[in-house]
C-alpha cells in the first residue's frame, strides 16, 4: 500500500471509540501523523500492517489506538502483545497506552523486561492483562515459565524491529512469533528494511498492506537548536533563568494542552513578565488581538499549542521555546520554523525529560541536525543581572520623579529613630522586593544524562554526518579467522549458559544491553562453549552490575556471573562459537551506561 494523497486530517475520521477521542483531547492530540492516519484504520480492520518509518512519527500511537479500540475489556486476558528492543522503550509504550486508555475502564497494561523483579511481572500479570509490552527476552522467560500463555493474542507488534535485529533479538522474536496463534494480526515496524525483516514479515504476516512515511523534516540553518534536561516542576525554574539573560525579542513556548497555555501564562505573569495564552478554545477576536500585540511589540511572550500557532508568522519571534516536547519530529520543525524568517537568525531550545531522551535522538536522525546541549547561566551571571536591572530602577525612578516629598519623610523618620539613612534605605527596598529573593542561592545541577550523551558522541545520537544512521549498519558479526582476543580494558567473566542449552551469542548480548543498560561498546567478545559461555566486559563493572548480571535469565538459565580466574583467561581456544561486534576507531571515550546506572571508568 502506497502512501496515500489525502489522509484523514482529524482523529474524529478514524472511527476511534468515544473514551480514546476523550483521552486524545486530554493530551492534546488533534490531528493524526501521517503514520497514524495510514495505519490506524488497517489495524482496525484487521489487517496485517508492515509500517517503514523513523522513531518521532507518532509510531506508538499508530499501533496503540486502533489496539485499545478492538480491546475486549470482559476479557483479562492478553489480546495484544508488543515487542521492544529495550527496556526503555517499553516502559515509554506501556505509559502511551495507559495514557490513551485513562477513560478506559478496567484496562490494564504491563511492560515486562529485564533487571525488574520477576515477582513484580507475576503479581501484575495474575492480576489479569489486556495488553503486554515486553523486551524479547524477558517474553520468552515468561512463556518458558508457564506464567505468559498467549493462546488468547488477537494482535502482535513488533516495534522497531530493526532495532531487534542490530541488538541481537530476532531469533527470540521468531521464537515468540511461533508461540502465539496462527490467526493473530501483526504489525511490524521498522526505521529500515534490511533483508532479515523483510524475510521475518514475508514469512510471519499475511498479506500486509505496506506503509512507509518518507521523513521530509528538514530545519533551516539559521536557527540554533539547543536543549536542556529537565522536568516536572523545575521547567518553570529553568524557563525564567532562561528569560532573565537570554536576550530576545518575541518568544512563542509550545505546550502540549490548551489547559496548559493558561497555566504557564499565569505562572509567566506571576514573575512579572508580559505573557499570553494562545489556543483554540479562544475566541478568535481573543487570538488575533494577541497575535497583533505580538506582531506590535506591545506583548514579547505567546504560549501556544501546535494547532493555535498554525500559520503563525511574525517576523520578530527571535526565540521557540519547547516547554513540552513534540509528539513527533515533523511538529517540532513546524514548531521550531516560526523563528529564523526571512534570513533572520532564530534560536530553538528544547526541553526534555530524562524519559523523553530517545526523542531528542530521532529528532536530530530525522533532521539531520546536531541539536547542542544549552549552557545555562550560571548563578553569579543571574545574580549580576538582577543586581544591574535592581540598579537601573532606582536610576529610572530618580530621574522620573520628584521625590522631595519622600526625602522630607526619610530623613523626619531618620532623626527620629536615630537610624542611618542606608539602613532606612536598605528597608525600603526590602518591603519593595517581599518575600521572592532578590539573589539566587543556588544554581540547576547539570542532568548526568547530558555527561552520558556528551562522552557518547554521535555514537549515542545514532546519527553521523559521515556515516549516516546506525540503523543503516550492518548487525553483529561474528569473530573471524585470525581476530585477537583480549580488549583493553576488559575483563573475561565466566556464564553459566552454554550452546547446549540453545544459547546464541545474540542471546547474551542482548540480555546484558538490556537489563543493566550497559553501553554495547562496553561488551566485547563473546564465547560460547558447550556447558557455558564467556564475555568480556569492562574492568571495574560496579558491585550492583555484577549482582544484577548473575540473576539474569536467559534461555530459562541464570547466568551466575563470575570473573574468569587468570589461567582461565589467558586462552580462549577450544571455544566452540565466539562472538566479536564490528571494529568501531577508538578516540572518544565512551560511558558503560545507556540508562540511569553510576558511570565508572574501567
Amino acid at each position: 500500500m502506497k502512501e496515500q494523497q489525502l489522509l484523514p486530517q482529524d482523529f474524529s475520521a478514524l472511527q476511534l471509540i468515544e473514551p480514546l477521542m476523550r483521552a486524545l483531547q486530554e493530551v492534546g492530540y488533534e490531528n493524526p501523523t501521517p503514520i497514524q492516519a495510514q495505519t490506524i484504520p488497517l489495524i482496525l480492520e484487521g489487517r496485517d500492517v508492515l509500517g517503514q518509518a523513523q522513531t518521532g512519527t507518532g509510531k506508538t500511537a499508530a499501533f496503540a489506538l486502533p489496539i485499545l479500540s478492538n480491546i475486549d475489556l470482559e476479557q483479562a486476558e492478553p489480546q495484544a502483545l508488543v515487542l521492544a528492543p529495550t527496556r526503555e522503550l517499553a516502559i515509554q509504550v506501556a505509559e502511551a497506552f495507559q495514557r490513551y486508555a485513562e477513560y478506559l475502564k478496567g484496562f490494564h497494561v504491563v511492560p515486562i523486561y529485564g533487571g525488574q523483579d520477576y515477582g513484580i511481572q507475576l503479581r501484575m500479570l495474575r492480576r489479569g492483562v489486556h495488553v503486554i509490552v515486553g523486551t524479547p527476552g524477558r517474553v520468552m522467560d515468561h512463556i518458558r515459565r508457564g506464567t505468559l500463555n498467549l493462546n488468547t493474542l488477537k494482535c502482535l507488534v513488533l516495534d522497531e524491529a530493526d532495532e531487534m535485529l542490530r541488538m541481537g533479538f530476532i531469533d527470540d522474536v521468531e521464537w515468540i512469533l511461533e508461540q502465539t496463534p496462527k490467526d493473530r494480526q501483526v504489525a511490524l515496524f521498522s526505521a529500515t528494511m534490511p533483508s532479515p525483516i523483510r524475510r521475518i514479515a514475508q514469512k510471519y504476516l499475511n498479506n500486509p498492506a505496506e506503509v512507509t512515511i518518507q521523513t521530509k523534516t528538514t530545519t533551516v540553518d539559521t536557527i540554533r537548536q539547543r536543549y536542556w534536561i529537565v522536568g516536572g516542576s523545575h521547567k518553570i525554574d529553568i524557563l525564567t533563568r532562561i528569560l532573565e539573560v537570554e536576550p530576545f525579542d518575541g518568544m512563542l513556548i509550545f505546550v502540549r494542552t490548551k489547559t496548559m497555555t493558561i497555566e504557564l501564562a499565569e505562572k509567566l505573569q506571576a514573575r512579572g513578565y508580559g505573557a499570553a495564552a494562545l489556543n483554540g478554545d479562544m475566541p478568535q477576536s481573543q487570538r488575533e488581538r494577541t497575535v497583533e500585540q505580538l506582531k506590535s511589540g506591545i506583548l514579547h511572550i505567546v504560549i501556544a499549542t501546535d494547532v493555535a500557532a498554525r500559520g503563525l508568522d511574525v517576523e520578530r519571534i527571535s526565540h521557540v521555546i519547547n516547554y513540552d516536547i513534540p509528539s513527533d519530529t515533523e511538529s517540532y520543525v513546524h514548531r521550531i520554523g516560526r523563528t529564523g524568517r526571512a534570513g533572520r537568525a532564530g534560536d530553538a531550545i528544547l526541553f526534555v525529560s530524562p524519559r523523553e531522551r530517545n526523542m531528542l535522538n530521532s529528532i536530530e536522525r530525522a533532521t539531520h541536525s546536531r541539536i547542542e546541549l544549552m549552557v545555562l547561566p550560571t548563578t553569579e551571571v543571574i545574580n549580576n543581572k538582577r543586581i544591574a536591572k535592581f540598579n537601573q530602577r532606582i536610576t529610572d525612578r530618580i530621574a522620573a520623579e520628584d521625590l522631595g516629598f519622600f526625602t522630607n519623610l526619610i530623613e523626619q523618620y531618620c532623626q527620629e529613630h536615630d537610624v542611618p539613612v542606608l539602613d532606612a534605605a536598605a528597608a525600603l527596598a526590602s518591603m519593595v522586593q517581599g518575600e521572592t529573593p532578590l539573589l539566587l542561592s543556588n544554581k540547576p545541577e547539570r542532568p548526568k544524562f547530558h555527561e552520558e550523551r556528551e562522552s557518547a558522541g554521535s555514537r549515542d545520537r545514532g546519527f553521523d554526518r559521515d556515516r549516516g544512521s546506525d540503523r543503516d549498519r550492518a548487525p553483529v558479526k561474528r569473530r573471524g579467522k585470525g581476530e585477537s582476543y583480549g580488549d583493553e580494558g576488559k575483563e573475561r567473566y565466566r556464564l553459566e549458559v552454554g550452546s547446549e542449552h540453545g544459547v546464541k551469542a545474540g542471546n547474551i548480548l542482548g540480555a546484558i544491553l538490556n537489563e543493566v543498560g550497559l553501553d554495547p561498546e562496553s561488551v566485547g567478545h563473546i564465547s560460547i562453549n558447550e556447558g557455558y559461555s564467556t564475555v568480556e566486559l569492562p574492568q571495574g563493572l560496579p558491585d550492583n552490575v555484577f549482582h544484577e548480571l548473575r540473576k539474569v535469565r536467559v534461555c530459562g538459565r541464570q547466568l551466575r556471573l563470575s570473573k574468569m580466574e587468570d589461567q582461565e583467561r589467558e586462552s580462549p581456544y577450544g571455544a566452540k562459537k565466539s562472538f566479536k561486534k564490528p571494529y568501531k576507531p577508538a578516540g572518544k571515550e565512551t560511558s558503560f551506561f545507556t540508562g540511569n546506572k553510576k558511570k565508572r571508568k574501567g
